[in-house]
């Protein structure tokens, strides 16, 4: 994808957005901005391009959950996650899916339920805990 029509990106080619202190942004936040009169400079990548900057966004959106406690935090994550998959060739359905699929094998977590002895070496061996 192209640069948007006169703006200009100043960063290193050789790091990701995030490490020349950009981020990814809804959609709209370019417009609304503008509209607030704050200037901004925005490149459009390419998908390929656009994954590893989501991946970033994700752990800042968990980071500002954990901080805040917010339900709106947790819609941030779960609007990256859905970007996150349908990049990588899945759908929400397909989200979906595999959770029901995962909470039918393993359960959900409903029951609050804390393993007081993770050992981790000999535990993952026999069986995943994702």
């Amino acid at each position: 994808m192209a640069d948007l029509v006169d703006l200009k990106n100043s960063c290193d080619p050789g790091k990701t957005m995030a490490e020349n202190n950009s981020k990814a942004v809804r959609d709209l936040i370019p417009e609304i901005l503008k509209l607030s009169g704050r200037e901004c400079m925005i490149r459009e990548l390419s998908d390929s391009s656009f994954l590893p900057e989501l991946e970033n966004k994700l752990e800042e959106e968990l980071k500002e959950y954990l901080e805040s406690k917010e339900l709106e935090e947790l819609v941030d994550l779960l609007e990256v996650i859905y970007r996150i998959a349908e990049l990588r060739g899945s759908s929400k359905a397909e989200l979906e899916a595999i959770r029901q699929r995962k909470k039918q094998e393993k359960g959900g977590f409903e029951k609050n339920i804390l393993l007081l002895n993770p050992s981790e070496d000999s535990f993952h061996s026999r069986i995943t805990l994702r």
